[in-house]
């Protein structure tokens, strides 16, 4: 259906950030201790080091930011992986949940792109969770339609997402991406897809895809 439909105002994208912050730290607070520790779609991440990272925006100032790139030699996964290693040994889980509940309506942006793109790190990462734990989340459409019309080549660039040949048809929601041999799923699994995660096998549909 394209990409050019349902443009939101930033009020409105800032609601559904706010939104979805609040659902998550919910869900972080009836998790175990043992699903704490659990893998994500984050390869190399457990579920603390994903809460960890989604929270860093809250809690480091610009000059932090600066200053944890530079000792990680200029290199921003570097920085992002040690960072969220070393504040999810050293916060609690309530802590975590906490800090994501606290700071819903925090201004926070990503360093390059708006509120949708800090949406899209906060539903991203979320899914990065539920999915992996089995917890059959389902975020909002709005929210997803919001991200899903916001995708475009540079965004399966920037991912690493290779979708040439492929489009993607969701199952739930009227939208489809891209041309080629078909790949269905829900909305939230294909926006996994193009955001270059690796889904558990038997959620999509159709063409082989990597």
């Amino acid at each position: 259906m394209g990409n050019t439909t349902h443009r939101k105002s930033v009020a409105d994208i800032r609601a559904a950030i706010a939104a979805e912050r609040r659902e998550l730290a919910a869900m972080l607070d009836g998790l175990s201790a043992g699903d704490w520790d659990a893998p994500t779609l984050c390869a190399g991440w457990r579920v603390r080091d994903v809460a960890a990272h989604m929270t860093m925006g809250f809690r480091y100032p610009l000059s932090k930011v600066a200053w944890e790139l530079v000792r990680a030699r200029g290199n921003l996964h570097r920085m992002t992986d040690r960072c969220a290693r070393k504040d999810a040994a050293g916060y609690a889980t309530r802590e975590l949940a906490a800090f994501l509940r606290d700071n819903a309506d925090h201004p926070w942006k990503p360093p390059v792109g708006g509120f949708e793109t800090a949406l899209g790190h906060d539903v991203i990462h979320g899914l990065d969770i539920t999915v992996a734990l089995g917890l059959g989340r389902r975020v909002p459409e709005d929210r997803l339609r919001i991200l899903l019309e916001s995708i475009d080549a540079r965004t399966l660039k920037f991912f690493g997402a290779d979708l040439k040949g492929i489009e993607l048809r969701a199952t739930d929601l009227d939208w489809t991406f891209g041309t080629g041999r078909p790949l269905s799923g829900a909305a939230q699994d294909l926006l996994l897809l193009a955001y270059g995660r690796r889904l558990p096998p038997g959620r999509l549909h159709g063409a082989s895809h990597n």
